[in-house]
């Protein structure tokens, strides 16, 4: 066990929000709320908030600000690492540099130009594998995915061109790339689930099982596809929903149905979740906690920096939501609606 990441971990625990701190982030006053940021490591968040004032504050500037911060942390973590944990976090990154390539996608077929997609990239640092540069001055759709396809994530992006072939549909492009990030993150945690033991499988399986559900309640009643293909849109599990166990859910006609059917102890934490959003809500609380246990405890180093990269992520977009909401003048009650934590997680 490295005792430098140990230390980091240990140290950057005292960083994570509880939720009535959180609270009071929404009411406070400005100079306050820059000594609260400043004091938990997130000056960064600050820029462009203009002495917090109501400076222009753009969106997509403090997402992108919001991930600077997690990619800085997610660097310190790996410091120490070599072999399959070293190789996993850095892929644990790569989902952002997915988004990125949607975003290129996106833009091939709107027809916008080179200069202002690249603009809204969001910067990767050492994390980026990818010559946006050239990616972004790609002639066509077509042309977009054969450079990618010489990449990185040539195998990721193959799914993504038969799905093009299939349809120009960007929600096809977007479900096969998401679907072909994760199986291969499951591919990469295989040997930690191993060598890290329980504490870890349970964070990754906690992860995705909650996409699993969340993409097949929202692929099948918001968008209304048929279960065959809700079923091929999922990520290859052997967690708690392995594949057969999707199937039969997919082939479900309510949410009311896919819940009634789910585990018992899936039903318990699910108790009185009427919407999706409440099941991402219920789920992603429920998965924060096991975070907070695999973080306390004596777990190998990996899943604990783990554990922490999980709860810091899932604050930084909290205090996203609170810095937006501020700004847009919304009322404390609509922000506290969109941190998307339940009461019951105020500790």
């Amino acid at each position: 066990m490295s005792a430098y990441l140990n230390t980091r971990v240990s140290l950057f625990r005292n960083r994570l929000w509880r939720d009535g701190d959180l609270d009071g982030l929404i009411g406070v006053p400005e100079a306050a709320l820059a000594d609260m940021l400043v004091q938990r490591g997130l000056p960064q968040l600050l820029a462009g908030f203009g002495g917090l004032a109501m400076a222009r504050q753009d969106s997509r500037s403090l997402e992108q600000r919001v991930i600077a911060q997690v990619l800085d942390e997610t660097r310190v973590m790996i410091r120490p690492l070599s072999g399959d944990a070293r190789a996993f976090l850095n892929f644990w990154t790569a989902r952002f540099e997915i988004s990125n390539v949607k975003t290129l996608l996106r833009s091939k077929m709107t027809g916008e130009r080179p200069a202002a997609v690249l603009a809204r990239l969001i910067p990767m640092g050492a994390f980026g594998r990818l010559d946006n540069q050239d990616l972004a001055h790609a002639e066509d759709v077509g042309e977009l995915l054969r450079r990618l396809e010489a990449g990185p994530y040539s195998s990721i992006v193959r799914n993504v061109r038969r799905a093009f072939e299939q349809s120009h549909d960007p929600f096809s492009l977007d479900a096969a790339l998401d679907r072909g990030y994760y199986e291969n993150l499951v591919l990469r945690a295989q040997p930690l689930e191993k060598s890290a033991g329980a504490a870890f499988r349970s964070l990754l399986g906690n992860l995705v099982d909650r996409i699993n559900l969340v993409w097949l309640l929202r692929y099948r009643f918001n968008y209304n596809l048929p279960p065959a293909q809700v079923y091929y849109l999922l990520v290859g599990s052997h967690y708690s929903l392995p594949g057969t166990r999707l199937r039969e859910l997919a082939a479900l006609d309510s949410l009311e149905a896919v819940l009634a059917a789910l585990p018992p102890s899936w039903q318990a934490k699910l108790s009185g979740v009427t919407d999706i959003a409440g099941v991402f809500a219920r789920m992603e609380h429920a998965a924060a906690k096991d975070a907070q246990r695999v973080l306390r405890s004596g777990a190998p180093d990996i899943a604990r920096a783990f554990a922490y990269l999980i709860l810091r992520e899932r604050d930084l977009r909290a205090i996203r939501a609170v810095l937006r909401g501020r700004h847009l003048g919304l009322a404390a009650s609509d922000i506290r609606l969109a941190l998307q934590r339940t009461p019951a997680e105020v500790a």
